[in-house]
């Protein structure tokens, strides 16, 4: 092939690749300020969006290099143009990923995304030393490289922003597999934060994607060798997929929040503090209350105190006609049979749902909740729907023992509203849970509203609990025998 024809050949396939971009483009009413970007050949991507698994590694791999030869303050640098992306532009990413991924609420996404400023990012770095007449041992928390990433379609770009958070603040970069349903905004989000971070810190691809999710591309990731590290937020089935690679996996796995009220409980603040977190977008947070034990002795008054907090008691023939639409059952659909959450109905308003049990409900209603038993399919199921199932239970330990089985063992988070210091140590110690919460919504333990930290990664199966950038860290140890003594 003589020059020209190779030059013609080459503008060929970038005028392909362009209208491929083109027609790949989503449908959107939404005119950002910044364009968005997607790569326009094999070989020349940008704003880290490549074409093959291969490419966005090794572009990440690149840039690793840099990142962790950085400074905490120059790492600070990329983690300030992360939070502030999301806060400025709040309201028009999270239109885009409701839009996308049609589940949520408009407010509490964009409420999300304001929230990245409660994600630890380099003031979580520290270093250890120990010293005695034998000499000086130095502990530091060294980056692992390219850390692959799974992001879940619930909080598609608050994931990613806040895992982006804290790797970039451990010196390590990323590959990101978003759910193929929220690929465009997390691409989108990336392409900002990517092309900020080179323009103030000159630094390109700290965090990379593909162009095409899907689940090969994902194993791709899981096992490429330039690939250090994993972690996964999603279901169970994609933190099994992970960890058949033989390499660390950082999991964040399922979970069922169950909540326990005493007789002790400040009945309208407890009520408040469960709509807050189990309304909370729809009811998709992992830590957000999903089902309610309430001591017999004040369960009447609490069901009025959940009215006048804001929600909507149905009756047993409309939780029966809800049931029904939000399950399907193997078997007859009663006694023992399985139930099965139908996708229709996860994280859809309580408008929604409320036709769906045939009932009206006033435009302001934050959650929809009803009596039923222990064994209902509404308490049994994560089912991540603005519908609370309330329990009659006889005492406090009948109440945490329905509680302890309805969260199966996850380990993930659990909720009571109790003024009796032994109530609640006898809760925490059977529920043995990553996250244990009194006398406040769920989400006080992620810093809204309590001492929290926030991340969309808590790794409960695996153990790190909600990341921090220390979670991506490896420790390597200097020892220097009998010198530099300091005692």
């Amino acid at each position: 092939m003589t020059n020209q024809e190779q030059v013609i050949a080459d503008i060929a396939r970038e005028v392909v690749a362009r209208l491929r971009v083109q027609l790949q483009q989503p449908k959107s009413n939404f005119a950002p300020s910044v364009p968005q970007y997607s790569p326009m050949s094999n070989s020349a991507a940008r704003d880290g969006v490549f074409l093959t698994v291969d490419e966005a590694v090794k572009a990440a791999h690149a840039a690793q290099k840099k990142v962790g030869d950085m400074s905490l303050e120059e790492r600070g640098k990329m983690i300030f143009i992360v939070r502030r992306i999301c806060i400025d532009r709040s309201d028009e990413l999270g239109r885009m990923e409701l839009e996308e991924t049609k589940v949520g609420r408009l407010d509490h996404k964009i409420q999300k995304l304001k929230n990245m400023r409660f994600v630890l990012g380099v003031e979580a770095m520290r270093s250890d030393a120990r010293s005695d007449k034998s000499g000086l041992c130095i502990i530091e928390r060294a980056p692992w490289g390219v850390i692959g990433m799974v992001l879940p379609v619930t909080h598609a770009v608050p994931t990613m922003a806040a895992n982006a958070i804290n790797i970039l603040a451990a010196g390590n970069t990323a590959i990101f597999a978003p759910h193929p349903s929220g690929k465009r905004v997390s691409q989108y989000a990336l392409q900002l934060f990517n092309r900020e971070i080179e323009r103030e810190c000159g630094v390109a691809n700290v965090l990379t994607t593909v162009l095409e999710p899907s689940i090969e591309a994902a194993a791709e990731i899981f096992q490429h060798p330039k690939v250090a590290l994993l972690c996964v937020t999603g279901g169970p089935m994609v933190v099994q997929a992970a960890s058949k690679y033989g390499k660390r996996v950082i999991a964040a796995g399922p979970g069922n929040p169950p909540v326990v009220v005493d007789e002790t409980a400040d009945l309208q603040a407890a009520a408040k503090a469960i709509i807050e977190g189990g309304a909370f977008d729809n009811n998709l947070l992992c830590i957000g209350e999903k089902e309610v034990f309430v001591v017999a002795s004040v369960f009447t008054p609490f069901m009025s105190a959940m009215q006048n907090a804001g929600g909507f008691e149905l009756d047993k023939a409309a939780i029966e006609r809800l049931t029904k639409a939000a399950f399907t059952f193997e078997g007859d659909g009663k006694g023992c049979a399985r139930a099965h959450v139908r996708k229709e109905l996860v994280g859809k308003d309580v408008s929604v749902l409320a036709a769906a049990a045939s009932v009206s409900v006033p435009q302001n209603t934050q959650i929809l909740f009803g009596e039923a038993d222990e064994d209902h399919a509404f308490v049994v199921e994560e089912q991540m729907m603005p519908f609370l199932p309330i329990v009659r239970v006889k005492d406090v330990d009948a109440g945490i023992a329905a509680a302890v089985k309805a969260e199966h063992g996850y380990r993930h988070t659990a909720i009571i509203h109790s003024k009796n210091v032994d109530n609640v140590t006898r809760m925490a110690r059977a529920m043995d849970t990553t996250i244990f919460v009194n006398n406040a919504s769920s989400l006080a333990s992620l810093g809204f509203g309590g001492p929290g930290y926030l991340s969309h990664s808590i790794a409960t199966p695996t153990g790190e609990g909600i990341t921090t950038p220390l979670t991506f860290t490896r420790e390597r140890q200097l020892t220097i025998g009998n010198a530099l003594r300091i005692i």
